[in-house]
């Protein structure tokens, strides 16, 4: 089809600013602009380097696909710079290392925890109250039940979403939390097998020089096409202008817009906007997080990729052997561990004890052993870190995302369209890529709207 004329006009060249992006070059469209306030492109997806040569991504990154059109881009673009790794994430309950998912390998819990984790899903799943449950704090005690709650989902979940469960859907756990029946628990503890090989993401690819090397080298491919350090003054809706602090403006047909959603239509927009679209986008709720590195000499002592820290002797809920996932990320003769500490008004961290509280934590779960093997440390405060899927959210994005439309503004990506479940670096390149699909050639979106089934393998049946 002749794609239709119009000026497009794309706030933020994170993943679906740039997705959209690559769509359009790809069909050499040339009537579009991005406009990115920050000096780098990528967003939440880019890469730093620090003045000692390490990289730091900004959070626990990887690259798994949903998407045949993001594995052509992927390829086109990296090449065969990457490193393909297998998952190897663990679990710290206690002074025990538990592989993930934890619900999976209760085997190697001491034999109390144990029982109590065993018998607490026996009886949940005996009361089969799952359906019933009417928040993401039910959907965990009524599946897996009050051990496995109190060991690991309750803590957990708090320490890495700031906000109680009890505020959250269930509807977002599709792809995320493995279900597992009182059967298969049995078995696994009765004949000692490990069970980790759930989930979408449990071989991963990852590129040669950090996260963002995909972004970045997109971005060069469009570069006459971006605008950095833009600083947004308003968003004229009657006369479809976006208007800069630096005087500048520029007229759209359609406008894609990647920031966050409640600061878009609080902040940002300028015209007459209906008092229940104001009332749904301040419902929504998001977590902040602080991002601290640490380079350690040496080599890395294990193959792991990731660690889960539900317990209350450090800030961080997870922490990231980057150096496993590529040998470049560190200076020769060094590795790196990345590690994410989440915060909100639910959950308060101290800023100026971040780091120090972050390197005693890594002492005391014996991935630092001194300040001698310490050779750099990083820190990046992220006031955007995870949209949450909050019980009003899908009642509030029902009446936002509809009435943006019917101005000819589309938010999409991660904090644009504030749906978690598709916030992965691919769904959020494909949000891109479907919105201008959908603007030129009348495509259905698939992404957007996009639910995953709870099963035991973690993706669709019969994908």
């Amino acid at each position: 089809m002749e794609p239709k004329q119009q000026r497009i006009v794309i706030i933020g060249a994170g993943p679906t600013g740039l997705g959209a992006a690559y769509r359009l070059d790809e069909l050499k469209i040339s009537n579009y602009h991005i406009y990115e306030k920050n000096s780098y492109a990528g967003g939440l997806s880019h890469t730093f380097r620090d003045d000692k040569g390490f990289l730091w991504d900004v959070g626990g990154h990887v690259y798994f696909s949903h998407y045949k059109y993001f594995d052509d881009m992927y390829t086109k673009v990296i090449g065969n710079r990457y490193q393909e790794n297998n998952r190897e994430a663990w679990v710290k309950v206690g002074e025990t290392w538990v592989p993930y998912p934890f619900q999976n390998n209760l085997r190697y819990l001491s034999k109390t925890a144990q029982q109590e984790c065993l018998q607490g899903l026996i009886k949940a799943q005996e009361l089969g109250k799952a359906k019933e449950a009417k928040n993401f704090g039910e959907f965990i005690d009524y599946v897996f039940g009050e051990g496995i709650a109190k060991h690991f989902m309750r803590p957990y979940n708090f320490k890495v979403w700031a906000h109680p469960p009890e505020l959250m859907n269930k509807e977002w756990i599709g792809e995320r939390v493995a279900i597992i029946d009182v059967q298969r628990a049995k078995k696994n503890i009765e004949e000692s097998s490990d069970d980790f090989g759930w989930g979408p993401n449990n071989r991963f690819k990852y590129n040669f020089l950090g996260a963002g090397q995909l972004q970045d080298e997109i971005a060069t491919m469009v570069d006459d096409h971006i605008s950095y350090n833009a600083d947004i003054e308003h968003i004229d809706l009657e006369s479809k202008t976006v208007h800069f602090k630096d005087g500048k403006s520029d007229r759209y047909d359609n406008l894609l817009t990647t920031m966050p959603l409640d600061i878009l239509i609080s902040k940002t927009l300028r015209g007459t906007i209906p008092e229940e679209v104001k009332t749904k986008a301040a419902q929504l709720r998001h977590s902040s997080g602080y991002i601290v590195g640490v380079g350690l000499k040496g080599k890395v002592p294990n193959t792991w990729s990731w660690m889960y820290f539900p317990g209350d002797n450090c800030p961080f809920y997870r922490v990231t052997y980057l150096s496993n996932y590529s040998p470049h990320m560190a200076k020769e003769g060094c590795y790196s561990v990345l590690c994410e500490t989440s915060f909100s008004s639910f959950k308060q961290v101290d800023e100026s004890k971040v780091l120090q509280q972050t390197i005693d934590g890594l002492k005391v779960n014996g991935i630092v052993g001194s300040d001698d093997e310490i050779v750099t440390s990083w820190m990046m405060k992220v006031d955007y870190c995870y949209p949450t899927p909050s019980i009003e959210r899908d009642d509030a994005l029902n009446v936002i995302i509809p009435w943006l439309e019917n101005q000819g503004i589309y938010s999409r990506g991660r904090f644009g369209l504030w749906k978690y479940e598709v916030a992965n670096t691919d769904h959020s390149m494909i949000q891109g890529v479907e919105a201008i699909n959908m603007l030129l050639f009348n495509e259905p979106e698939t992404t957007k709207g996009i639910k995953y089934q709870s099963t035991t393998t973690g993706r669709e049946e019969g994908k």
